[in-house]
């Protein structure tokens, strides 16, 4: 078979046996019983991630000096960029300053598990898995309603979240139970899928390109457009590898700052 089509390519790659990506790429076994219960590869490098954000902040910080070393210089901007950029500005005040270490520990840990997803062997973006994601931003719902609890009482702080100032009474029983869900359900739910969902596609596209070339420059036989096809493939993974270098970071970033910003929300005497 010789088609030089486009379809006709496909269907030959498709024919000879190709199995595209698909969220079974993100499915690994326990490492000791091969169920998914604890020790998977995903719940490995979370655990690696968070020891990797320790091990930087306690080696470069243990001798800490008036004139910093060139590594406690990089610590401190990199502490000085999620206190100053994230905490202060959004959070502002006296209060900012307690909320800081979850911030800055919340920035890198996501930042560094998200890296994960570009370093050769490792090639897994632990937050890709929707579970990772969905237990972080429980974690975000259960701090900035606790801190708006213990500010205003649990009445008084309902009451912030659901009843918008300087609003016709008559318009209440409208506004009020749309608040309730996008103050108090909503999100966690967004804050999530949205960390989720970039770093499952970014996993998803690298995967498909680099399978997918690989499968056209050695496997695949038909039309003399498969080998191109197949460097093609490589070069625009690569090219995707560096948009998902600016999307772990981006993503990384808005977490925090949307936490940031659920936080001053909770926080403040008024809605």
């Amino acid at each position: 078979m010789t088609h030089v089509s486009l379809d006709g390519m496909v269907g030959i790659a498709a024919g000879n046996g190709f199995q595209s990506p698909g969220p079974s790429d993100f499915e690994f076994p326990d490492i000791f019983n091969g169920n998914q219960v604890l020790l998977a590869k995903s719940s490995l490098l979370l655990v690696l991630g968070g020891t990797v954000v320790a091990a930087f902040f306690l080696i470069t910080t243990r001798r800490m000096s008036i004139v910093p070393s060139k590594s406690q210089y990089f610590s401190e901007e990199a502490y000085g960029f999620v206190r100053n950029g994230i905490a202060q500005d959004i959070i502002g005040g006296r209060d900012y300053m307690r909320f800081v270490p979850l911030l800055t520990t919340m920035f890198f840990f996501i930042l560094v598990n998200n890296l994960f997803g570009l370093i050769p062997f490792l090639q897994f973006a632990p937050f890709s898995r929707a579970g990772f994601a969905y237990a972080l931003a429980a974690m975000v719902w259960v701090v900035y309603n606790g801190v708006g609890i213990a500010r205003h009482g649990f009445g008084a702080y309902l009451k912030l979240q659901t009843v918008p100032a300087g609003v016709p009474v008559w318009i209440l029983p409208l506004l009020v139970p749309l608040e309730f869900l996008s103050n108090l359900i909503i999100r966690p739910i967004t804050l999530s899928l949205r960390l989720f969902a970039n770093m499952f596609a970014g996993h998803l596209l690298l995967t498909l390109f680099a399978t997918g070339g690989a499968y056209l420059l050695f496997d695949a036989t038909g039309s003399f457009l498969v080998k191109p096809a197949g460097i093609l493939s490589f070069i625009l993974g690569i090219l995707v590898g560096f948009l998902e270098l600016i999307v772990s970071v981006l993503q990384a970033y808005v977490f925090t700052l949307l936490t940031a910003t659920y936080i001053q929300g909770s926080l403040a005497a008024e809605h």
